[in-house]
């Protein structure tokens, strides 16, 4: 599979349910994202827009599978979960209607470069 680090570093906000988007929240660079749910309001967009005092994980990078896939496929997020998971490197998988994204703490980009490259995969320019 072809991917792609993303240059930018990436936040994970949790806010609650019925919040309506926040006004520091905008489109910016290759990834944003919000999903809703009755539980919570999950927003993923690049950490430089989030202010401090926001309930977030900070310090993500982006890994892009090169698409767009085909939604017949099977089995893409797990030929690249499955080798992250048995070398203990955590991600957040998040998919679009094209492709999917995992994100990777930044302390654990390089092991993860080294784990998918080692299983296969190729990484190319973003």
């Amino acid at each position: 599979m072809r991917l792609a680090l993303l240059p930018e570093r990436f936040a994970i906000c949790r806010l609650p349910s019925q919040q309506p988007v926040p006004s520091w929240f905008h489109f910016r660079g290759e990834l944003t994202s919000i999903t809703y749910t009755s539980d919570e309001c999950s927003i993923v967009c690049q950490e430089d827009i989030v202010p401090q005092d926001v309930h977030c994980e900070r310090g993500w990078k982006a890994i892009k599978v090169i698409g767009p896939l085909d939604f017949s496929l099977t089995g893409i997020l797990a030929t690249l979960a499955t080798p992250l998971a048995n070398a203990h490197i955590p991600l957040f998988a998040l998919s679009t209607f094209d492709t999917d994204y995992l994100l990777i703490k930044e302390n654990f980009v390089i092991d993860a470069q080294k784990t998918l490259n080692q299983s296969g995969h190729e990484f190319v320019d973003a």
